[in-house]
């Protein structure tokens, strides 16, 4: 995973080289936040913005932030997927 931006909450976004799920080209992209009790951890796939919520909360509006900010950033996160993270673009 490499590492792609941290948000002023702290919340640190990385994300993997492009995988293959079910045939097409995918990006996994972590979210992780400390809070007092450890830390708000989901997982998202590209292109389909599958999540899934594993530690900690985040809330339903969270989420759609989250959406529209990958949606956003959607081409620079494949390019970055396919050169191996910001370090090597």
């Amino acid at each position: 995973m490499y590492e792609y931006l941290t948000l002023p909450d702290e919340t640190l976004i990385t994300h993997s080289d492009i995988i293959q799920r079910n045939g097409v080209r995918s990006v996994k992209l972590h979210f992780e936040r400390p809070t007092e009790n450890g830390f708000d951890g989901a997982t998202c796939f590209l292109p389909f913005y599958e999540w899934k919520v594993y530690e900690g909360k985040y809330s339903e509006l969270e989420i759609a932030n989250f959406n529209f900010f990958l949606s956003c950033n959607l081409k620079l996160i494949y390019e970055l997927a396919e050169s191996g993270g910001l370090e090597n673009a």
